[in-house]
């Protein structure tokens, strides 16, 4: 972990550093994925079922190319009610925040007569992907299925690796909750393929969002343009600004929370206090000893974590700022003071008694998030992305004549000398 203070002479090198670190190691998958991606594309339902053997141990034509309805059921009456209660309310909670985000279109007439407007439209298909490797994430279907939805979307379809074709209940009860179309036990970049070409039993779609391993990301990127994705996203990361008045052991497992997603995970607390920096990573040390996931939360916090003892607490929004953090936890007494202050961050957290964790689950803001320092332009997952914008116009012969000689005059300046004449002929008949 490493500890740096502003008051130090190498801060701002130490800090570069830190902003400017590689947290992911280099994994040189970009061959086998367009390998994967061709034979795919050329094979259809043939090189998923194949794949899907390899790598995920079960055989699709007898293990199901969807996962019925009725296994779903199963599945749902195999859960714990007050689980089942949770998952309800968290959905409630993602869908009527996303309902609220539901823009309006536009239509009016400008000074010269000309009708404007702007009209929002829903994507026909859209493929979520959930990983099931090491963890299942029910969580993530919730928050990536739902605003879909709430935009309107026609066809969502979700894939999600079954690895010895192993489903998990609650992952199948989020779907079924979100709306999902159709599950299909696919997993790796031979799903995203799949997503993105088509392969008869698995339909084309739009868009593809969800998060997965360096295969799937890999393959996202590469078949970005064909299909629309939602990031290519990088391991989590906090930034928790906490004064002394705060209990150390709750800021250090907020740090920990982040830090038991990944190795490559990070965790950065920011306050003003040495001594109160010296008890929280005391605190995390204790509170490291009683994680059942202590060894990949320690390698992170190791590796990857920080702690910065700031001057005065003027200097922090110009900090967090450099670092675009995917997370931000204010613990202040007067956090909307420090908010206004700070421009890049992927979502804020308000106050002792608002931690990250509770974003991830029942909140109701979207908790895929830009990471890897993109807050400083890219914005969470919204229903923005499953929408798009078509412009639209109308001028009459008052219009065009208010307008249209000027637009004569800019495209004859550009040498196009058809879109001249395609104004001025109908200038001429106004």
């Amino acid at each position: 972990m490493r500890r740096l203070a502003t008051a130090d002479p190498g801060f701002a090198a130490a800090f570069r550093a830190l902003v400017e670190s590689a947290r992911e190691g280099a994994v040189a998958v970009e061959a086998e994925v367009a390998a994967i991606l061709a034979r795919v594309r050329a094979e259809g339902d043939a090189a998923v079922a194949d794949l899907t053997a390899r790598f995920d141990r079960h055989t699709l034509p007898a293990t199901g190319w969807a996962i019925a309805p009725a296994e779903i059921d199963a599945a749902i009456a195999s859960l714990d009610p007050a689980l089942l209660a949770a998952l309800d309310l968290a959905a409630a909670r993602i869908e009527a925040f996303h309902r609220a985000q539901m823009p309006q279109g536009l239509d009016w007439r400008d000074g010269a007569g000309v009708r404007l407007g702007l009209r929002w439209g829903a994507l026909d298909a859209v493929g979520v992907y959930v990983p099931g490797g090491k963890a299942a994430y029910p969580s993530s279907v919730l928050m990536n299925a739902i605003p879909a939805r709430v935009a309107g979307v026609g066809r969502v379809f979700m894939c999600v690796p079954c690895p010895g074709g192993q489903r998990n209940p609650l992952v199948l009860a989020a779907a079924r909750r979100a709306g999902v179309d159709a599950i299909y036990p696919v997993g790796g970049a031979q799903a995203i393929a799949a997503l993105a070409f088509g392969t008869g039993r698995i339909g084309a779609v739009d868009r593809i969002v969800g998060p997965g391993n360096a295969y799937v990301a890999e393959a996202k990127r590469q078949v970005f343009g064909r299909v629309g994705i939602d990031a290519v996203a990088g391991p989590s990361e906090v930034v928790v600004l906490a004064d002394a008045a705060n209990d150390p052991a709750l800021v250090a497992i907020d740090l920990l929370a982040q830090a038991e997603h990944d190795e490559a995970a990070q965790a950065i607390l920011i306050t003003d206090d040495a001594g109160f920096a010296d008890r929280v990573a005391q605190a995390v040390a204790a509170e490291l000893a009683t994680l059942p996931r202590r060894a990949i939360a320690g390698a992170s916090w190791s590796r990857q974590g920080a702690i910065i003892v700031l001057s005065d607490w003027d200097e922090a929004p110009a900090l967090v700022d450099r670092l675009a953090p995917e997370h931000l936890e204010l613990l202040l007494p007067e956090p909307e003071a420090m908010f206004a202050r700070i421009r890049h961050a992927g979502a804020v957290f308000l106050g002792r008694h608002c931690p990250e964790a509770l974003g991830d689950y029942v909140a109701g803001p979207n908790h895929v998030l830009p990471t890897a320092r993109t807050a400083r332009f890219a914005s969470g997952l919204s229903v923005f992305d499953f929408l798009k914008r078509t412009s639209f116009l109308q001028a009459g012969p008052a219009a065009l004549a208010a307008i249209g000689p000027a637009a004569v005059r800019l495209a004859e300046a550009e040498g196009l000398d058809a879109h001249a004449e395609s104004i001025r002929r109908r200038l001429a008949q106004a």
